[in-house]
């Protein structure tokens, strides 16, 4: 019985109607696999999967998703995301969320899409707060002797911010993926994979989606545990990351869409 499998026009022109061909026939595609976008396991012989091509300078990696989770598509990437996406698909140990560049301890990369009004131009962010506080790799649990999560983060090539006024700094080889209207993963340069990732698809704002649409750019902010917390309004969300920005305690950094 041939697999599940959906492959679109964009990904059938990458690969070529041949493989195409023994993917559909069952030849070239696997029985169980783990979903790039959620990160469960899935399989082509009971359920709609999706080919989703990721697309570096020089090389191409092919994947499978949950038809569920995203629809067939070829992802642009650049050359290192594209080695962090080898290692995820393939099975090699990934950083989680929590450990993802800069939290080798458990917590959680907590996160808040939002629109932030910069020189009269309303534009989309991404917030960044952990669940608790961070320590280097191989250190112990700062037990009141502070947090990294900033100095890390500046370390990687974030900026402290001075004014919400001025937009972010751009911060070559990151990215922020979205597919599909929702958002994956936010992706760093190198080997490592994701620094964030979804553990399913998250949706956003009609409003932010337009935005970001329009921008193919996002302002990413962080800020240490306990700075921000969870705003249920965006007027609230910008008084709180006012409040952090005038305590020296808010880094952040532009970065470009990636995905669709």
């Amino acid at each position: 019985m041939p697999p599940m499998l959906d492959v679109s026009d964009e990904v059938r022109a990458e690969i070529g109607d041949e493989e195409a061909a023994r993917l559909l026939a069952g030849d070239s595609a696997p029985g169980t696999y783990d979903c790039t976008s959620c990160r469960t396991p899935g399989d082509t012989s009971t359920e709609r999967t999706s080919t989703v091509l990721f697309v570096g300078e020089e090389t191409a990696v092919l994947a499978f998703a949950h038809a569920t989770c995203i629809p067939s598509q070829v992802v642009p990437v650049s050359e290192e995301q594209l080695q962090g996406a080898v290692q995820s698909i393939s099975g090699s140990e990934a950083p989680r969320p929590a450990e993802a560049g800069s939290a080798p301890r458990q917590a959680v990369l907590g996160i808040t899409c939002g629109l932030i009004l910069v020189k009269d131009q309303v534009c989309p962010a991404l917030v960044i707060e952990p669940t608790g506080p961070i320590a280097r790799p191989g250190e112990n649990s700062p037990g009141g002797l502070g947090d990294d999560f900033l100095p890390i983060l500046i370390e990687q090539g974030f900026l402290p911010v001075g004014d919400l006024t001025t937009p972010p700094a751009p911060l070559p080889g990151w990215s922020v993926l979205l597919a599909m209207g929702q958002l994956h993963a936010i992706l760093q340069p190198g080997t490592a994979g994701a620094w964030w990732q979804a553990h399913q698809p998250l949706a956003v704002s009609e409003g932010w989606r337009a935005a970001v649409n329009k921008s193919n750019e996002v302002y990413v902010y962080a800020a240490p545990h306990g700075t921000i917390g969870q705003q249920p309004r965006e007027d609230l969300l910008r008084e709180a990351l006012e409040r952090a920005c005038g305590r020296g305690a808010l880094v952040a950094a532009t970065m470009p869409l990636s995905g669709t």
